[in-house]
């Protein structure tokens, strides 16, 4: 037997799986953060990627708008925004002219307290701060894409300010393969209908975490966001530790490309086989504090399960599932077509969780190891379930056979395996 610990809510559990049966560990390649977080933010500022230095393009008499992520994000604004607004000071931008934008998307503003915890008290006192509003009356038609049409609507301050900044960190993202860049765009400061005509492109093959290539929802946030004109960004790629590994800044695609390549190297694994049963954590507080959240884990655990595999997530969920939208759609919605029309037709933010877990179930079997009641995951979310995850070990054995081969991924939800055959070996 070898013991395999993961972790689950604020601690962790042993699943003990047979030498024989298990594949090995999928892990990812974590790295120490910078020795000194706001020095790595500077340096990144003074070695732009394809762009003129920040204290370059500003002007004394410029309007700043600066896009920060809302509380729905972990990003490291505080980190980021101080070195840049000392930045635009050295070119002689007085803080008055610097508005700071909670990138709400069609998420509610930001409260008081969170503008504190995101932005940190000083920056409150520094600069003007206001929260996005879809649905504002006010917001300026700035053009249409050009592969997918979409009419793009965007909040009028960062419209019409001199110099437009956009901070936020990267990390996968189920539909436009990355959070970051031309995201702090397209939802962050767009209108509702702009956000979801993007969204709805959701069910497009393409449109799924770790990809880029031919996403229409990532090609259509990317012109969203160069018809938006943008100036200059800083993204940084985070550790487990929510430390800054390094800092990019400078244009707006080149800087994000490059902060996504170091993304990967960091988080994705290749796998040479698909095992039979894949025993996945979410990777603990906070990441399995709901249903909703430790989704994450086990959709980026799809591509290491064979078709009609066993997934084990591993998952506290102490808060039940998380999300209202993601209940009814489960409880109203027959099946993966009339999830996918739902989200065509009337997408909204917590009903693509229940299009790709119906997805999910399609094709393999799923148990769920948690605090939830058996109510809810069997008969809303039609999950099998066990108390203990060996319990689950041993009930996926007798669905895929005692000679099934197992993968254990502790961190689900920081980890994306993809599957790669071996080459042939050559004659």
């Amino acid at each position: 037997m070898v013991d395999v610990w993961l972790p689950y809510g604020r601690t962790d559990v042993c699943v003990r799986i047979p030498a024989r049966n298990l594949l090995g560990s999928i892990e990812p390649k974590d790295r120490a953060g910078a020795a000194d977080q706001k020095a790595e933010v500077e340096r990144a500022l003074k070695e732009p990627i394809n762009s003129k230095r920040l204290v370059e393009i500003a002007k004394p008499e410029s309007k700043v708008a600066i896009v920060v992520d809302d509380a729905t994000r972990k990003a490291p604004s505080e980190r980021m925004l101080m070195p840049v607004l000392a930045e635009l000071n050295a070119a002689g931008v007085k803080d008055e002219n610097v508005t700071v934008i909670f990138g709400c998307g069609t998420h509610r503003p930001a409260t008081t307290q969170e503008a504190a915890e995101i932005l940190g008290e000083e920056a409150l006192k520094r600069v003007k701060v206001v929260s996005h509003n879809a649905s504002a009356p006010d917001l300026v038609n700035i053009g249409t894409t050009k592969t997918y049409g979409n009419k793009v609507m965007v909040n009028r301050i960062f419209v019409e300010a001199d110099v437009r900044i956009l901070l936020g960190d990267v990390n996968y993202h189920y539909y436009a393969g990355y959070g970051g860049g031309r995201k702090s765009v397209l939802p962050a400061v767009c209108g509702a209908d702009t956000i979801q005509r993007n969204h709805a492109m959701l069910v497009n093959p393409n449109a799924h975490t770790g990809n880029l290539e031919n996403n229409p929802v990532h090609i259509d946030m990317t012109e969203a966001a160069r018809l938006a004109k943008v100036d200059f960004i800083v993204n940084v790629v985070e550790n487990k530790k929510s430390e800054i590994v390094k800092a990019f800044a400078g244009d707006l695609e080149a800087a994000f490309l490059e902060a996504v390549k170091l993304y990967d190297e960091m988080y994705l694994v290749t796998v040479d086989r698909r095992a039979e049963v894949i025993v996945v954590s979410a990777g603990g507080h906070p990441s399995d504090i709901n249903l909703y959240q430790a989704y994450k884990g086990l959709d980026n655990a799809l591509d290491a399960v064979k078709r009609g595999g066993v997934i084990i997530l591993v998952a506290e969920c102490l808060e039940g599932h998380g999300n209202q939208v993601f209940y009814d759609w489960m409880t109203k919605l027959p099946d993966v077509k009339a999830a996918e029309k739902e989200v065509r037709h009337r997408f909204v933010m917590g009903g693509h969780k229940a299009l790709y877990l119906m997805k999910a179930l399609q094709n393999h079997q799923i148990i769920l190891v948690s605090s939830m009641p058996d109510f809810y995951a069997q008969s809303i979310f039609k999950l099998k379930t066990a108390r203990a995850v060996n319990d689950a070990l041993t009930e996926a054995f007798k669905l895929a056979g005692s000679s099934a081969r197992v993968w254990a991924m502790p961190q689900g939800s920081y980890t994306l395996p993809i599957y790669k055959a071996p080459e042939e070996t050559k004659a």
